[in-house]
């Protein structure tokens, strides 16, 4: 029977995988990778040898057809990203939307994801909040700012290293310099930090400091 399993991969921690997601990478005809590199040091580390191709956000909307092609052959298929749950932040929202157009059977399995550690260790209110994923780099951008400014549940969003700092002054600017925020980054890696305070002091703290790793912002909602 064909079915496509989006399969959550560890974030940074190998360890940090579950034995069943090894279990349908080791069982599936073949494996869809963001980065196919990185998705061969998972699988050689845990001895799995498959057939693996790309399938990232530059090529998803030509490789869509073929990957459904193939799946209506009867055979199973894994998707994975560089690191946590595909779809979030990632590849495989359109995949999974054409399976079930076409009624191929998709099934995600529970696991990794870097919002979840980054919202809990916060320190902040966790029991309701909003996931931004990454903000428009430019264009809705400040539109989006302004429509959050009277959030009141608290607010996840991920950034890249180099605009960590050009961000932190912008939620400063919009939330106020006193709102309380987190950001981690290297969730689960040997260099993994968490740093809390209000967002001025975020950014005094990341000022004129190179930063690397994937990275969680964690903002208090409006009170």
């Amino acid at each position: 029977m064909a079915k496509l399993f989006i399969v959550p991969t560890p974030i940074g921690n190998l360890e940090d995988i579950t034995f069943r997601a090894i279990r349908i990478l080791k069982e599936s005809d073949m494996i869809l990778a963001e980065d196919t590199r990185k998705t061969m040091i998972l699988l050689r580390h845990y001895g799995i040898e498959k057939i693996v191709s790309s399938h990232h956000i530059f090529n998803e909307h030509k490789s869509i057809h073929a990957v459904i092609e193939k799946l209506k052959t009867d055979i199973t298929i894994a998707l994975v990203s560089d690191a946590g749950t595909p779809g979030i932040s990632d590849p495989g929202f359109l995949l999974v939307r054409e399976c079930l157009k076409e009624n191929i059977v998709v099934e995600c399995l529970p696991g990794p994801t870097a919002l979840i550690p980054a919202l809990v260790n916060s320190g902040l209110p966790c029991d309701r909040f909003v996931f931004e994923g990454f903000l428009p780099h430019k264009k809705g951008r400040q539109t989006r700012l302004l429509k959050l400014e009277e959030e009141s549940n608290t607010m996840v969003f991920y950034e890249s290293p180099h605009r960590l700092q050009k961000t932190l002054e912008q939620f400063a600017t919009f939330f106020g310099p006193e709102r309380l925020a987190s950001v981690s980054r290297e969730l689960s890696k040997i260099y993994e930090e968490n740093v809390r305070g209000t967002l001025e002091e975020l950014g005094t703290h990341f000022r004129d400091k190179t930063v690397k790793g994937e990275i969680v912002i964690v903002v208090e909602g409006k009170k």
